[in-house]
């Protein structure tokens, strides 16, 4: 397999911003002392694709209770392919609930009780209950393991190679559960892209009635920031307080991950003041669309010899406020293709450099479907081909 590149010159899309040369850590603006001081903090632009900060985006640290947003991705995944229904009943057992019901954020489920998917969610969701988390996980997989075992294998798909998951709720369990920064970011997007009804439904509430009594949630973000709608919050002793945020304003929505910090006010602190520097220093540009052909890619045994490629959805092009400049691009694919290739199959990156700032990648799909060839149009390609 070879690593096929095709440069591209971008710049005539859009003026592209130039970094700030005076701006510390080459930021286009002063960064805020809370996010500084975060032993982990990192700010990508979900519409854009790009990472806008990042201090150790890539070491791992312990979720404690942001693991419950991959057992709602399990579970809203499971809906959408018809496996898991919102209003099935299930029945507490006696040792779950002798063993989880008010241990640490709780809804306090006793045995024998009856409760459905959806107000597990919503418990899971909003009130960060370990005890819906667990419930959930035996009841819809059989037993903890089997759904733990079905969350490594979505983080898997992710590419959340940094992580690994141990529990349904993130109760400490000798450091088993851990997690990146990098990684959370694409357990958002998931949430965000593939369940947006079940995200709005859940996830975007800050407070639910339980038997009679408000319950509400700590994210700093929902129903504090304008725009906030999300995810999930996590502390423990060991962990600190960590928190999976998400923020949509203006046409752009922001992914923001804050961890180690050492009290709830420094972590809403530090989470709200990055997402409002990604929206106060940097500006969303429309660029790319999926309708826009980026550049071909090579095939072989296929019915034509280029396939044009594009990004699967519409990208911002994420900048300093104010600023100009190019941007170049590459496209990046492992080959030579070879067909058959579904319409809309993952084929390739497209490396995006502005100015000479680290590069980042955006996914690009075949626009159209690759039929095999037959035998005597493969012999006449690979003919062709001999004479490039």
């Amino acid at each position: 397999m070879l690593l096929n590149r095709s440069l591209l010159l971008l710049a005539a899309v859009l003026p592209i911003a130039v970094l700030k040369a005076d701006a510390p850590g080459g930021y286009p603006g002063p960064l805020p002392r809370s996010v500084a001081q975060a032993p982990i903090a990192l700010l990508y632009d979900l519409s854009s694709g790009r990472t806008l900060y990042a201090h150790n985006g890539d070491a791992r640290f312990l979720p404690a209770s942001i693991t419950k947003a991959m057992t709602l991705l399990v579970a809203f995944d499971r809906i959408k392919a018809g496996t898991l229904k919102e209003d099935t009943v299930f029945t507490v057992t006696p040792q779950t609930a002798r063993q989880w019901s008010g241990k640490g954020t709780t809804l306090f489920l006793q045995q024998n009780e009856q409760i459905t998917v959806a107000q597990l969610l919503a418990g899971i969701a909003t009130a960060s209950a370990n005890d819906a988390a667990v419930v959930l996980a035996e009841s819809a997989s059989g037993s903890v393991p089997a759904w733990t075992d079905a969350m490594n294998d979505r983080a898997r798909q992710l590419g959340m190679n940094d992580s690994h998951f141990a529990t349904p709720n993130g109760f400490p369990d000798g450091r088993a559960t851990y997690v990146t920064a990098n990684d959370l970011v694409k357990l958002a997007r998931a949430l965000i892209n593939d369940h947006p009804a079940m995200y709005k439904r859940y996830i975007n509430r800050a407070e639910i009635d339980w038997k009679g009594q408000r319950l509400t949630s700590h994210n700093p973000f929902v129903g504090q920031v304008a725009g906030g709608d999300g995810i999930k919050t996590g502390h423990t002793f060991e962990a600190g307080f960590n928190f999976l945020g998400s923020v949509q304003r203006d046409g752009r929505r922001l992914v923001v991950v804050v961890g180690g910090v050492w009290t709830a006010p420094e972590r809403a602190q530090a989470s709200r003041d990055l997402a409002e520097w990604g929206f106060a220093e940097w500006e969303g540009r429309l660029w790319l669309r999926p309708e826009r052909t980026v550049g071909h890619v090579r095939v072989q045994q296929g019915t034509i010899r280029a396939l044009p490629v594009a990004v699967p959805t519409s990208y911002l092009m994420t900048v300093p406020r104010g600023a100009t400049g190019r941007a170049s691009g590459e496209i990046v694919y492992a080959g030579p293709l070879v067909a058959p290739i579904p319409k809309g199959a993952k084929v390739g990156e497209l490396r995006v450099s502005v100015d000479g700032s680290l590069p980042y990648s955006l996914p690009l799909v075949a626009t159209e479907q690759v039929k095999r060839a037959g035998p005597l149009d493969r012999v006449v390609n690979g003919l062709l081909g001999l004479g490039r």
